[in-house]
């Protein structure tokens, strides 16, 4: 006996700001698989999306294709995967099928969820439209979405101050700024040589993303982000590195 493909809807959750983020729930034949799965940290009770924007942005982690990849659909608690929990799952694809297999998260071992399979068209279909709706997406969040698909095009100016580009980060509780994190030196994430994390507060205005977008990447790249940049973190050895330490507290809402 034979049975269908799964069916999946992607659904775009939008509170207020001061009631939690923006998060995609996976809606598998009719069915939240995020409410039916259980955390197994120690800091939370439930399964939390992660944002559309991580989702469906340039790296297009829920395409699939014949590589195999792994993709982070959730998170729980304080949001360190170690104690609280994050759930993955691995993508790929296989005929006219897209398949979620090898669940796993690293708090809690014994994560129990099923293959699923999806008809491929209709899968890359739903992707594509949920990535399309930007309606949960506000202003300075369209600025710093559009500024860091510019910088990560800028290799040049990263290489040659020796850093590599984190992410640039908007909170809707802060609607008139964007954070731009840098990491310093690049390359060593994962490893045990000391590191620092630079952060930039950029202000933002009424004018059009993609305007700002432009103007605030010709201010960044026009020299040494460092320079003007805070240190907001680092490795515990990072005052090694030459630049103030410790830390101070990022102003990020």
């Amino acid at each position: 006996m034979t049975t269908g493909p799964d069916l999946l809807s992607l659904s775009i959750v939008c509170p207020p700001p001061d009631e939690g983020g923006v998060e995609v729930r996976p809606v598998v034949n009719g069915r939240d698989l995020l409410a039916e799965a259980v955390p197994g940290g120690v800091g939370g009770s439930r399964y939390l999306g992660v944002g559309p924007r991580y989702l469906f942005g340039a790296e297009g982690s829920l395409r699939a294709g014949a590589t195999p990849h792994e993709v982070r659909l959730a998170w729980s608690g304080c949001g360190v995967e170690e104690c609280c929990g994050a759930l993955y799952v691995t993508v790929r694809r296989d005929g006219d099928r897209v398949v979620w297999v090898d669940w796993r998260d690293a708090a809690n071992q014994d994560v129990d969820l099923p293959e699923l399979r999806f008809a491929a068209d209709a899968y890359e279909a739903e992707v594509l439209r949920a990535g399309a709706d930007r309606r949960w997406e506000w202003p300075s969040g369209a600025v710093a979405r559009l500024l860091e698909a510019r910088l990560r095009g800028r290799g040049d100016w990263l290489d040659r101050w020796e850093c590599e580009l984190e992410f640039v980060w908007s909170s809707r509780r802060q609607p008139d700024r964007i954070h731009v994190i840098l990491r310093h030196p690049a390359g060593r994430a994962g490893t045990d040589l000391p590191w620092l994390q630079f952060g930039t507060t950029l202000p933002v205005s009424a004018d059009a993303p993609s305007d700002q977008a432009g103007r605030l990447e010709a201010r960044l790249t026009a020299g040494d982000p460092r320079a003007t940049a805070e240190v907001w973190g680092g490795s515990h050895d990072a005052g090694q590195l030459g630049y103030p330490w410790p830390p101070v507290d990022p102003p990020i809402g």
